[in-house]
């Protein structure tokens, strides 16, 4: 099997869900040309916020994304984001650290509708513009 070459954002996963057209054709589109992946964090977070009448919805959806683990690497990588965006007075949150971070370390293209989270340099980023905000 071919190795990804785009890791999807949560609030993209999120948007999906609900439902969102330009998230649902997003993923399509890029689905059809290219193996998707996600982060583990990214499993994570949409898991925590699966309500039990969304569950065979969501279970389906993360089924067809590779996951990317969250190993030492990632982890320090994620860990040097952190402590630079916080002497830099940049706000970045732990799950978008490691997002970022597992995306540089396996070579992926971050698509996402918020590249304003993600100032770091060596990311290639895919955004992309939604309609509204998660």
């Amino acid at each position: 099997m071919a190795q990804a070459k785009y890791l999807l954002d949560s609030g993209l996963l999120i948007r999906h869900l609900r439902g969102r057209p330009e998230a649902v054709r997003l993923l399509r589109s890029l689905g059809k040309r290219e193996r998707l992946a996600i982060a583990s964090v990214s499993r994570l977070e949409i898991r925590a916020g699966m309500h039990e009448h969304e569950q065979y919805a969501t279970l389906k959806l993360l089924s067809r994304f590779e996951t990317y683990e969250m190993g030492t690497d990632v982890a320090d990588r994620a860990g040097d984001y952190l402590r630079h965006h916080r002497r830099t007075g940049v706000a970045l949150s732990v799950p978008d650290a490691i997002i970022a971070a597992t995306a540089i370390q396996h070579g992926l293209t971050l698509v996402t509708f918020n590249p304003k989270d993600f100032t770091i340099p060596g990311l290639s980023l895919f955004p992309i513009a939604l309609s509204d905000n998660v």
